[in-house]
Parts: structure tokens; C-alpha cells; sequence
């Protein structure tokens, strides 16, 4: 394989990545947790936009394990995310042959 044309390919899969983060970054995704009491909606940039709460959850003595259910929300919403951008990054680099342990975006 010639420099050039693996340059090409390079900048091909770099134009192609940035396009997916640039979609991934727009998209909304929704965690929940308790069931569905509490959700979160964060952008793929992790931008928190909604947080909801299920009214029976707002008592004095529940506060704990509401700020527990809030970040098992939040951590729900950010592994939709990171799985998404995973799935498509595969589709992306697929059949390109990258050394063990390397890592794209670069």
C-alpha cells in the first residue's frame, strides 16, 4: 500500500468520525433509574437538559436515596451514550486493521 493512498484513507475515516461526533453530540438520550422515577435527558456532549422526578420521591427522609437514584440516572443515560458512540465508531473503522491497544479518535 503507497503513503498517499493511506493518507487518503486517514483523512477519509477523520472527516467520517468527526461527522459522527458532530450527530452524536446533537442527539438526546434518556437514563432512568428506580423504575422509571427518575429520568435524565443529556445531550452526547453530556449536557444535562431534563431532569424528572417522580413526585412520590420528595419526602425529607428520602433525600438520600434520591440523590442516589439521580446519578444512577446520570450514569444509565452517559453508558446509552458511550455504547452508541462505541457502535458507531466500529462502523466506522470497520476493516481497517489498527494495532492492538490504538485508540481513534486520534
Amino acid at each position: 500500500m503507497n503513503i498517499q493512498k493511506m493518507m487518503k484513507q486517514a483523512q477519509e475515516m477523520q472527516n467520517k468520525i468527526a461527522e459522527m461526533q458532530k450527530r452524536m453530540e446533537q442527539e438526546e438520550t434518556e437514563g432512568s433509574s428506580g423504575g422509571g422515577s427518575v429520568k435524565i435527558l443529556l445531550t452526547g456532549k453530556n449536557t444535562l437538559l431534563k431532569v424528572s422526578i417522580d413526585e412520590s420521591l420528595m419526602k425529607p427522609e428520602d433525600r438520600e436515596m434520591l440523590e442516589d437514584l439521580i446519578v444512577a440516572a446520570h450514569n444509565d443515560a452517559r453508558n446509552k451514550i458511550d455504547t452508541a458512540f462505541n457502535e458507531r465508531m466500529s462502523s466506522v473503522t470497520a476493516g481497517l486493521s489498527l494495532p492492538p491497544g490504538f485508540k481513534l479518535p486520534f
